[in-house]
Formats: structure tokens, sequence, C-alpha cells
């Protein structure tokens, strides 16, 4: 809405980051922290200090966190809000007390991630103290003259929503390539949304020829199916296609395929696992089964063993299957 709003009036400016969490340093995070030391300790233990990387050795991380933690994102939105008004109040050159800031850019200043929105007034010396502290602001994504703004994934010139549909992968020839499948299915209904009504009928007729169950759902199902929500109410998206009721839960169900994400197999879990991520060990082993009563030999054994970190958490690959699930 803020991005729309300075596509119309030009008062405000939409930033993008590049490389936001690689260069969000801990010492900045701690700095940040320091008047309150306990949370300090806590934010600093959920961080890994050092890496041990093939051919490269143990490295010290001088960054706070990468992608993927779950700190990461908030963490450096704190840091970049807390950056911008360092920037509004050396520009304004007086000092910023809260209720200045409540009561004059509460409407005016956001931060999603590395997507900032700040007054057009004050662009400049933000963007010279974000770059003060570690950050790298990209000039070719930032806009803050004329009448486009960008963020957070949408496009505006005068007002107007101008965002385009990407088609992030090829099309897919079979069933068995089930990611390419789902990507299909979101792109018909990106763009139904922005009404390319006959793309969509023509990617329906191809997407029937792939998959035998492709029913009317709403964006919230977890089938892959056609949106159809666009003026029409939700019982007559339920009459179109709804074949069935779940007896425990009273709820409509219909058949369709939907995507299934196995993680691969791993003989590191449970209470073995836990403890070897979470204890920290004085001579690299844990002591007998007597001081952990409730442990058996085999979590033990786990959590001394140096197999650790064979492979990413996340699935290799995902598949589709068929049954019956909520069209809501």
């Amino acid at each position: 809405m803020l991005a729309r709003s300075g596509s119309l009036g030009r008062g405000l400016a939409t930033l993008d980051l590049s490389d936001a969490s690689d260069r969000v340093s801990n010492q900045l995070v701690r700095t940040l922290f320091c008047r309150w030391p306990t949370l300090s300790e806590a934010v600093d233990a959920t961080r890994s200090r050092r890496a041990d990387v093939p051919g490269k050795g143990v490295t010290r991380l001088a960054k706070y966190a990468s992608m993927g933690s779950a700190l990461c994102f908030p963490i450096e939105a704190m840091v970049f809000t807390t950056v911008i008004f360092l920037g509004i109040q050396k520009s304004l050159n007086v000092p910023l007390t809260r209720k200045m800031i409540k009561k004059s850019f509460s409407r005016s200043v956001r931060v999603y991630g590395d997507d900032l929105i700040v007054p057009v007034e004050h662009v400049m010396t933000v963007v010279q103290t974000l770059e003060h502290f570690g950050a790298r602001v990209g000039l070719d994504k930032s806009f803050w003259t004329g009448k486009f703004r960008e963020s957070c994934g949408r496009e505006y010139y005068a007002g107007e929503d101008i965002s385009i549909v990407r088609v992030r992968d090829l099309l897919p020839t079979q069933r068995q390539n089930a990611g390419e499948v789902a990507s299909m299915v979101s792109l018909r209904n990106q763009l139904y949304q922005a009404g390319y009504w006959q793309t969509c009928r023509w990617l329906d007729a191809q997407l029937r020829k792939i998959i035998r169950f492709y029913p009317n759902v709403t964006s919230s199902s977890s089938l892959l199916g056609k949106e159809c929500s666009l003026g029409v109410t939700t019982e007559e998206v339920l009459g179109s296609n709804v074949q069935r009721t779940c007896p425990n839960y009273q709820i409509p169900l219909v058949k369709g395929y939907y995507l299934v994400a196995k993680p691969p197999s791993d003989h590191l879990e449970g209470a073995g696992a836990l403890l070897k991520c979470l204890l920290k060990l004085e001579h690299g082993t844990i002591e007998p089964v007597g001081s952990y009563p409730k442990l058996t030999p085999l979590d033990i054994a786990q959590a001394n063993s140096s197999e650790h970190l064979e492979r990413f958490g996340r699935p290799e690959c995902v598949s589709m299957k068929l049954g019956w699930r909520p069209p809501l």
C-alpha cells in the first residue's frame, strides 16, 4: 500500500538491499542489544560462531546469521529499522524521541526484511547511513524519483499495479515432474488473479492432460487446483466439485493431487540428536547413562557420534499423491 502511495504522491521511496542477511554483523547486533544483557546473551547463543569449510578449515563468522536461521529475518528488520531512524535523525539534525517517531514517521517508514520504505526527503542520508553500517543498497532496484515504486514483489506506476507474472519453470509434459506441475498450477492461478483469462483457459486444458483430477479450489487449499474465486462465493466454489464430507471434522472434501515431500532417513535422531545439538560437552563425550536416567545407551552413542551435518534437512525431491483434501 505504501509503495502504491509513493508512486502516486512521490513522497515515499522504496529501497532494496543486496545480500541483506550476509551483511548484518554480529558486532552490530551485540551493540543493538547491549542495554539488555540477558536478551543479548540469548540472541548470541542462537548463532554459530564458526564454520568448518572443506578445504578452508575453521572460519570465524562475522555476520550474525545466514538465511534459514529463525532469527535472521526479525533481527535484520530490527537493525535496518534502527539504522533508518539514525539516518532520519542525521537528516533532521535533531534527536528523535519516541513521540516524534510515532507522530511523524509511523505511516511513512516500513521494513520487511530487505525491503524498506522511507520518506523521500530523508532518503540520501538514510542510504548513506545504511552503507556506513555495512548494508549495500541496490540502486538499480531502489526508487525515489519518477512515478515508479517497487516493494515486496509488487510494482506500481502512478498508482497502477503493473506487476508482471514470471514463468519460473518449464511447462511439464508428464505427471512425474511434480515440481514443474506445481509451478504450472501456481502460474495459472497468478495469471487468473491478474485477469489473463484466455491464457488461463489454455493452461487449464494443458493441465487436464497431465493430471486427471483438477478441482476448483481457493488459495488456502493444499490441493493442486484452479482458483476461481473472483466474483464467486465460497458456496459456489464448494458446490462445483464437493464429492465427500469428512466424517470426523464435517468439512467438505474433493479428490485431487497434493505435494508430498519426504525427507531422507537419518540414523541420528531423537534424544541423541537433541543432546548433540544442545549440550555443551566438556571433554567431547557425554557421561555414562547413569547421569541421564531417561536416556538409552543408543541415545548416548548417537550424541557422542562424530557423524553429523551429513546432509541438508530439506527433502531432496517432491512427489504428488492423489487423495481427499478440503478445497478451502
